[in-house]
This record gives structure tokens, sequence and C-alpha cells, in this order.
């Protein structure tokens, strides 16, 4: 039988990121499926990744493990969970490929070049305008990775329905988490 280390050599940043969540009751949820998050990257070999919604780095760290050539950049509102994902991201010698930036999504975003060949949204439900600003990120044929759909309000989920699902921009490719975390394939500009 195989360690848990073996496993998920990020298994350590997940049970980090459970009981700091656990102790301060903030927004520092981690994705429950990294193997997943890591055999899509090395399916897809992105060499720029940008990732919303960092907490203690585990889905960073497992997406930069998946593509050993990509260079992820992960954004986080919180400045505790900024520097405690700093040292997590560290102690597991990815500072050279992951870069922590403060701030909040569409500040940031707004910061960034295009051209990211995949791109994690893990923070709450996403807002409309965000889903719109990582589109222009995404070239075509880049992929998009949407966690917490479900979190979205009735009509916040009607616009991301009609957005996510439109066949004439994003292609679907096999979900994530039980059906729980899109993964879309952007097909036009």
């Amino acid at each position: 039988m195989r360690s848990t280390a073996a496993a998920d050599p990020f298994a350590s940043v997940q049970q980090a990121t459970r009981r700091h969540l656990a102790q301060h009751g903030c927004g520092a949820y981690t994705f429950e499926d990294g193997l997943a998050l890591r055999k899509l990257a090395a399916r897809v070999q992105p060499l720029r990744v940008l990732e919303l919604g960092t907490a203690l780095g585990y889905s960073a760290c497992c997406m930069a493990h998946g593509s050993a050539q990509a260079l992820v950049d992960t954004v986080e509102r919180n400045p505790s969970h900024v520097a405690l994902a700093r040292e997590q991201i560290a102690l597991h010698g990815m500072s050279a490929r992951i870069t922590v930036h403060q701030g909040e999504f569409d500040q940031v975003l707004r910061t960034l070049t295009p051209g990211y060949d995949m791109v994690f949204f893990d923070g709450f439900a996403p807002p409309i305008e965000i889903i719109e600003a990582i589109g222009r990120l995404l070239p075509v044929g880049g992929i998009l990775v949407c966690a917490n759909l479900l979190l979205a309000h009735r009509d916040e989920a009607r616009q991301l329905a009609i957005a996510l699902d439109d066949t004439r921009m994003w292609t679907p490719l096999d979900s994530l988490e039980g059906g729980r975390t899109k993964v879309l394939k952007k097909i036009a500009l």
C-alpha cells in the first residue's frame, strides 16, 4: 500500500489548510480532488497557469507538479493566507514556479498579461465579470477549470450557466469532483 505522501505529495498542505479553516473559520477551503487536477495539468501540459483562490497553496502545487514546465500565478485576497501559502509553497520547493499575488481578483486580473494556457477558479462562486476577464486572458485552446459553481445565487447561477454553456465559446471536457467542477476548452475569441 502506498503512503499518503506518495499518493499525494501535497497532502500536508491540504491538511494544513483544513486545520487552518477549523481554527479560524475563514474562507481557506481546500480543493478536494488534487489528484484529478494534477492529472489534468499533466494531460494539458500548460506553460502558464492562473489560479484564483489560493488558500494555503494546495491546488497551485498540484498544478505545478502536474506540468513540470508550468509557471503558476495564484491570486489570494487574505494577507495571512498569502503568507501561509508562500510558506507552504517554499516548503515544497515550488517558489521558483509559483507566484502568489495578493489582492482582489478583479484588480489583479487587470495587471496580468493574456496567454494563460489554463485558469483554475477556486474562489467562492465566480461573478460573471470574473469569468469574462478570465476569458480575455485565455487564448483559443486554453482550459478553464471552474469550481464552486453550485455556490452561486439563483440569478448569478443563471448568468454563469448562459456564459459557460455557450457552445460558441466553450466546449466541455470531463469535469472534476464528480461533476461539481467544470472543465471547459475555449474555442473562440
